[in-house]
């Protein structure tokens, strides 16, 4: 019971039941959102088949999307439809998206699925953007001020731990759902990693929906963001055709708005200009489902037999930052702030970006250790030769000026032939007696030709040297084998032959099309990581044929009415860094998240005017819209054939940044709220550090 003004006993207020509804639809969406997002850049790789820099810039303007249409959200909902329907519709859009993504990944449905795909993720972006300024809103909307403040308190902390829980039970689930389970004939199951988010976003609409009669509605009144533009677009306007000089161009809007008004547009300008360097932060953090989940894919995942999966290190990033929160907040900002003198925001913000290049930094070096493990790629003035011998007994080759041994069933490369163009090779090849059933010794010649920047196979079989196969000798993006045969028919045999790879998880086959005296290659296919039965013609010919991750296999073998021979070939080695590598660089942008994104939100949030906090919060997700589009603009320029090289120049951009950042920054006079009009005063900072540091969390 509370007491009124005139000594009257008033009723204490309930906790508002509507905002259960809100909570358990915020885990549900955050849970559709993260598990789509965390298997994305991996969806492109093996579904769509787009190369690994494409796959890059399709991941990073959908991100810029998803944080561009916020800004759309918000004027929707406050100019038009209000909050409840702009995200009951906005939702609907979303769910239809995600069904879309995951019918584009069912072969049966027989969809086009690039342009099917694409539609789908422009439906969630506009999704997901378009609710995210709202639901918080709501929520808050259900509270009576200032009598229920603690109880909204209690709300945004249990909001906020939705959105985390839901973000990072997702990360975990679906990257297991994609490559551990398999479905329509395939090494992965796509399917089923989609429609789980895509029912828990139906679900979440189920959930927002049945609450309407609970809650309470504000009807729209106009939009900051729309009124700052006008009042803006007013004083450029004004300031063009006037002759008069003014204080501030603003001042020339004081014929149409009030004073108030324009100082409170005047400080969001202060602020937005800090704004300006921020987005490279985005660029580099964001980078974390895309060139960092591909560089997982290039490194080995095996931790005491369990494969981890290269989206699935993405979980890193919510644990640390659950784990470091209570760290920075009571041991690393009084240390800092006391020894270092990084008691301010704006300098927290810059020791935040600085960590970002510096965990790109730690990546570089990962890549460098990881550059001499990727296949070897023909180049200009080389060629590539691989030379297999088709019969099951050793042979003396000599190859030009070059003489070597080929073993059994086995293979010869030289991934550096100087040539310019082409150049041919004369090749003879010595076989004992007794070999292929010969009374005595026999030589096989013939000639191979070498082009330049190609790689091309050849196979010597008792009689003569099969014409030139192209090689597929390319690790996968997705980091899974790959593996193909190269097979002999030395004598007729009867009825269709195949071969088999059969393992505790999926079986896999080649199709062979019989040919007598003919040496066919079959098409590459990927396989999971493990240990296969070498299977022909219903005979195990191999009890363990083990492909692991990175690696490119090429299974040599010799076919008769009575007889199957086949040996198994490493022709690109596998991963062998482990991925538990990259845990450094996950600390260190985890750590700079933490002293840039929340420090940042309390930034923009703390210097706004009352009426103006909307608007800076949009402001803020802008800046990691337009983050992305820098990744989309350096990955579409592709200024380097290496990786590590890129990882270097973001670096590099985000150092340069934030010095230049730091320098607007000294310059930038702090306010503090004193009033409950909404009035601002002007505090110096630099001479004043803050006494409380709060943390908040973050809707991204």
């Amino acid at each position: 019971m509370a007491v009124g003004e005139e000594g009257t006993v008033e009723p204490k207020l309930k906790y508002p039941k509507s905002v259960f509804f809100i909570v358990s639809n915020e885990f549900c969406e955050r849970f559709a959102y993260y598990g789509m997002r965390t298997i994305l850049t991996m969806y492109f790789t093996d579904i769509l088949r787009v190369q690994e820099n494409d796959a890059t810039v399709m991941f990073h303007i959908f991100s810029s999307l998803a944080y561009f249409f916020p800004l759309i959200g918000a004027i929707i909902a406050d100019s038009f439809l209000g909050k409840f329907r702009t995200i009951l519709y906005l939702s609907i859009v979303y769910a239809v998206g995600q069904l879309l993504l995951a019918a584009s990944s069912m072969p049966t449905f027989h969809m086009p699925v690039m342009e099917t795909s694409i539609i789908g993720l422009f439906l969630i972006a506009l999704g997901t953007g378009g609710i995210k300024p709202c639901v918080s809103a709501f929520g808050g909307d259900q509270f009576k001020l200032p009598e229920q403040e603690v109880y909204l308190s209690a709300f945004f902390s249990l909001f906020y731990f939705a959105i985390n829980s839901g973000s990072l039970l997702s990360t975990i689930i679906t990257p297991i759902m994609r490559k551990d389970l398999t479905c329509f004939d395939q090494n992965s199951c796509y399917p089923l990693a989609f429609v789980v988010p895509a029912c828990l976003m139906i679900v979440s609409i189920v959930i927002f929906a049945s609450g309407k009669r609970l809650y309470k509605m504000k009807q729209p009144s106009g939009n900051i963001v729309v009124q700052v533009s006008k009042c803006v677009g007013h004083a450029l306007l004004r300031k063009c055709k006037s002759k008069q000089s003014r204080d501030h161009w603003l001042d020339h809007a004081d014929d149409k708005y009030d004073r108030r008004m324009i100082e409170d547009v005047k400080a969001v300008i202060k602020v937005l200009k800090l704004f300006i360097p921020l987005p490279f932060f985005w660029a580099l953090f964001d980078q974390q489902g895309s060139r960092w989940t591909f560089q997982a894919a290039r490194m080995d995942g095996d931790v005491f037999g369990y494969v981890l999966k290269p989206d699935s290190f993405q979980v890193l990033n919510p644990v640390f930052i659950i784990m470091f929160i209570p760290i920075f907040q009571f041991a690393v900002y009084p240390v800092i702030e006391k020894f270092l003198f990084i008691n301010t925001p704006l300098r927290k913000l810059s020791v935040g970006g600085l960590l970002a290049g510096l965990s790109f930094v730690v990546s570089a070096l990962v890549e460098f250790q990881l550059e001499p493990t990727y296949e070897i790629k023909p180049s200009n003035d080389f060629g590539q030769l691989r030379l297999y011998n088709s019969l099951n007994c050793t042979a003396n080759v000599t190859l030009g000026q070059q003489q070597f041994i080929l073993d059994n069933l086995g293979m010869y490369q030289n991934l550096a032939v100087p040539v310019t163009k082409s150049a041919e090779f004369d090749l003879k090849a010595e076989y004992p007696a007794a070999c292929h059933g010969a009374a005595k010794p026999f030589v096989v010649t013939g000639s191979v030709n070498v082009l330049e920047k190609e790689a091309l196979t050849y196979a010597i079989n008792s009689t003569h040297v099969s014409e030139a196969f192209k090689d597929r000798a390319m690790k996968s993006d997705s980091g899974d084998p790959r593996v193909h045969a190269l097979v002999l028919f030395e004598e007729p045999v009867d009825g269709p032959v195949s071969i088999r790879l059969e393992s505790s998880t999926k079986n896999v086959s080649f199709a062979l099309d019989y040919r007598n005296g003919t040496i066919q290659m079959t098409p590459v296919i990927e396989v999971l990581h493990n240990s296969y039965k070498l299977v022909i013609k219903d005979q195990v010919v191999d009890e363990e044929f083990w492909m692991k991750n990175g690696g490119v296999y090429t299974i040599n073998a010799r076919i008769g009415k009575y007889f199957q021979e086949a040996k198994g070939i490493t022709v690109v080695n596998s991963n062998s860094i482990h991925m538990l590598w990259l845990i450094p660089q996950y600390i260190i942008i985890t750590m700079g998240e933490i002293m840039f994104s929340i420090t940042g939100l309390e930034f923009a949030f703390t210097q706004a005017p009352v009426a103006m906090k909307s608007l800076l919060q949009a402001s803020w997700l802008l800046t990691v819209a337009v983050g992305n589009l820098i990744v989309v603009v350096i990955a579409e320029l592709r200024l380097f054939d290496r990786q590590s090289f890129e990882f270097l120049l973001f670096a590099g951009l985000m150092f340069v940044d934030i010095m230049i950042f730091a320098v607007i920054a000294r310059y930038y006079t702090y306010v503090e709220n004193i009033s409950h009009d909404g009035s601002m005063e002007e505090i110096d900072m630099k001479s004043k550090a803050k006494d409380k540091n709060e943390t908040y969390s973050v809707d991204l």
